[in-house]
């Protein structure tokens, strides 16, 4: 057990006993990560076969708590190329050693895994100088300086920035085709290749960012929530400035500049729509009581057979195109045989996920492709009455598009001292997170 006591008022061995006795060994762990025991509160998580627990008698913020732990795990992967029992086992002065340093009295302080690796080696490695920085320039600067994420004298041959603008698109579709749930979730990350230490200003066509002016180059302002920005940016400018500008000075190589939730004017890349041609080819039959069933995508043809019938569409512009898209499609669990029909890709019943699975590699926007599929079920009905219906659901990816309307109106990068013109790059990527449609 790797342990450290931040305050005068615990033993670490009985709590660490606690812990043990009364929470992992009654099973309590697995119910709730929040347990009080004799006035002491538990929060603990595992991580493969590791438990992380933190204790306190006060009204601490759990949020921030479970938030350090997880930063922790970070930190000893980074460091050790994973983590489980044995790790700990072997590195315990190590572990010991970063606690000290990312916790003082209790309270989180340094959890940058770059300024960490600079004063703390693990394994063989011989300790090093911090930085072999400038004359008068000390540990104490970089832990407690304005920009403790980026290091001086940094040079590069070429002087680029590369922004990635990644979403994850929620919907739920009903079965007549409307939109009952639609969220964006995304991230702003950047790949910073830039040398000296750069002054950057960033803008996006968030409404609260342009003051109600609109966004030039953008169609339409969007209001975006839950947002959440890297150390880096510098909220008081942020808050105080009239047009909103993000302004920070960007840490060397990937980072990830902000997160951000939308409700808003989210148009989802694609629709599944009820196919009405192939209900109307197939003279709208009903199921054995004789009901039709021309719109619903399943129709029951009898006791051993049904059909299902629908179109997906692609909403977004024809010189656009969907790639890596899949389309599970769920069947009975008394399915024998399938016969399916697609208009583009591959499609094949795969017993093992009880649907059928259909692959299109590429998907042009603006453009329409059907789907028709006979399912053949044993003769027994019991199960095939009681089948739910599971919702179709989608997986894809749609280069140069944001789901959002998220548009990066510029990007400007200043450093007066080497005065460089740096090259700046944009991706949009859309993906598929929670993607279903009722049928």
């Amino acid at each position: 057990m790797a342990s450290r006591n931040y305050r005068d008022h615990y033993q670490v061995r009985s709590v660490g006993e606690s812990f043990r006795t009364q929470i992992i060994a009654t099973k309590l762990a697995d119910r709730s990560p929040i347990r009080t025991i004799a006035n002491q509160t538990f929060m603990h998580m595992r991580h493969e076969n590791v438990w992380f627990v933190a204790v306190t008698k006060q009204n601490a913020n759990a949020a921030l708590v479970f938030q350090f732990m997880t930063k922790c795990i970070t930190i000893f992967c980074l460091y050790f190329d994973g983590l489980n029992e044995d790790i700990v086992r072997e590195n315990h002065v190590t572990i010991l050693e970063l606690l000290d340093e990312v916790l003082d009295y209790g309270y989180p302080q340094v959890t940058d895994t770059d300024i960490l690796k600079m004063y703390i080696t693990s394994g063989n490695q011989k300790a090093t100088s911090i930085l072999k920085a400038k004359e008068g320039q000390n540990l104490t600067d970089k832990l407690t300086g304005m920009v403790s994420w980026r290091k001086d004298g940094i040079k590069h041959r070429k002087n680029e920035v590369f922004i990635d603008v990644l979403e994850d698109v929620h919907v739920l579709i009903a079965q007549n085709g409307n939109v009952l749930q639609r969220n964006v979730s995304g991230r702003v990350m950047m790949k910073s290749f830039l040398s000296g230490m750069p002054e950057c200003k960033f803008g996006l066509n968030d409404s609260k960012m342009l003051s109600n002016e609109p966004a030039k180059g953008a169609r339409y302002n969007i209001s975006l929530e839950d947002v959440t920005f890297h150390q880096c940016v510098r909220l008081g400018k942020y808050e105080t400035s009239k047009q909103k500008d993000i302004s920070f000075i960007p840490p060397d190589g990937e980072f990830e500049l902000m997160r951000y939730r939308t409700t808003d004017n989210v148009k989802p890349p694609f629709v599944i729509m009820y196919n009405e041609s192939h209900s109307r080819g197939r003279g709208r039959r009903g199921d054995d009581t004789g009901s039709p069933q021309g719109d619903s995508y399943v129709t029951q043809l009898g006791k051993t057979r049904m059909e299902m019938s629908f179109k997906v569409k692609a909403e977004f512009s024809s010189r656009l195109f969907g790639n890596k898209v899949v389309i599970k499609i769920p069947c009975p669990k008394n399915t024998a045989n399938c016969k399916v029909s697609v208009g583009a890709g591959r499609a094949k019943y795969e017993p093992e996920h009880g649907a059928i699975i259909w692959n299109i590699r590429r998907f042009p926007g603006g453009t329409e492709v059907p789907c028709s599929a006979e399912v053949q079920l044993i003769s027994s009905t019991s199960e095939a009455k009681q089948w739910a219906k599971p919702p179709i659901s989608m997986e894809f990816q749609v280069p140069m598009h944001a789901a959002s309307g998220l548009h990066v109106r510029f990007l400007k990068v200043n450093e007066t001292k080497l005065q460089y013109q740096a090259v700046k790059w944009v991706r949009y990527v859309t993906k598929a997170g929670q993607y279903e449609c009722r049928i």
